[in-house]
């Protein structure tokens, strides 16, 4: 199996992202045996443009209401600091943690499967037979900015989004590159093909 992995890993592999590696690589770590979503869970370790989407939730949302508006956090640049941090004990530190993890669950709770309910109805898988198709109308070009597939990796959008009743059809979907399609995410159907 080494010589197999070791030559399918150093020639045989042709893709364009780093999805097989990070699975071998999970799997190893995890003894020849890991379960679907802790592959996931490595994956998106690699994936910046989710990190980005949650750095503009921590930026617009998150750290907006903690800043402004009840004064606990302090902006600093890209920065953010607990005010009077050092003022607190260990003992202090420990039970505010322990009750933002019940808040947490508290919340994870009520809400349950619903938590994250509309972000997973935007992000069900296209078949590769169809995101091929877009990609290869698109020449590998985002629809929007224009930068090229090897410079950023392209997403497949759909124009009128599936959370306002789009469907898979090729007709309602886009290459954008991550950065537009983040930024467009479902708030519109403009139409970036041509």
């Amino acid at each position: 199996m080494y010589k197999k992995l070791k030559k399918f890993l150093l020639s045989e592999m042709r893709m364009s992202h780093i999805y097989q590696p990070v699975m071998i690589k999970t799997l190893l770590q995890q003894k020849g045996s890991s379960h679907r979503s802790e592959i996931a869970k490595q994956l998106l370790m690699y994936d910046q443009s989710q990190i980005e989407y949650y750095e503009e939730i921590v930026k617009k949302m998150v750290g907006h209401v903690l800043t402004k508006n009840r004064k606990i956090t302090k902006n600093e640049g890209s920065k953010y600091l607990l005010e009077k941090f050092s003022d607190l004990s260990k003992t202090e530190i420990l039970e505010l943690n322990r009750i933002c993890e019940e808040k947490i669950q508290e919340y994870i709770k009520k809400r349950g499967d619903n938590l994250f309910n509309h972000r997973k109805l935007s992000n069900r898988a296209i078949p590769g037979s169809l995101r091929y198709e877009v990609l290869k109308r698109s020449k590998g070009k985002c629809e929007l900015c224009g930068i090229d597939r090897k410079i950023k990796s392209l997403d497949v959008d759909h124009i009128i989004p599936r959370t306002k009743g789009g469907c898979n059809d090729i007709s309602n979907l886009q290459a954008l590159c991550f950065s537009c399609n983040r930024a467009k995410g479902n708030k519109d159907n403009t139409d970036f093909r041509d």
